[in-house]
């Protein structure tokens, strides 16, 4: 078992698309990479279009990807097309129940 973890990306204009194609990738990569699990990831769509993902890292993948050189190559692509964002910054963590757009 890892660490689960939720990160939130905001598209850059015009980007919306790249985005969504980049964070579909992102967790078979990890994989590939041995960095990820095989916990099925979770993606989502905000109100405003940031793109929610919900997955889990393996035990020191964390570690292992600040030292890995295809996970830079990764973060510069998400740098392209994103900022990060904090989800208390997402409209929907005002809600009880945030709701969010599966995003298929």
């Amino acid at each position: 078992m890892g660490d689960v973890v939720i990160v939130a990306y905001k598209p850059l204009p015009g980007q919306a698309a790249a985005l969504e194609d980049l964070a579909r990738a992102h967790v078979p990569f990890l994989r590939e990479l041995g960095l990820a699990t095989d916990r099925a990831p979770v993606l989502l769509r905000g109100k405003d279009g940031t793109i929610v993902e919900v997955f889990e890292w393996r035990q020191g993948g964390v570690e292992a990807a600040h030292a890995h050189p295809r996970i830079g190559e990764l973060w510069a692509k998400y740098a392209e097309v994103c900022t990060y964002v904090k989800l208390s910054e997402l409209p929907e963590a005002a809600d009880m129940f945030a709701t969010f757009e599966p995003l298929e």
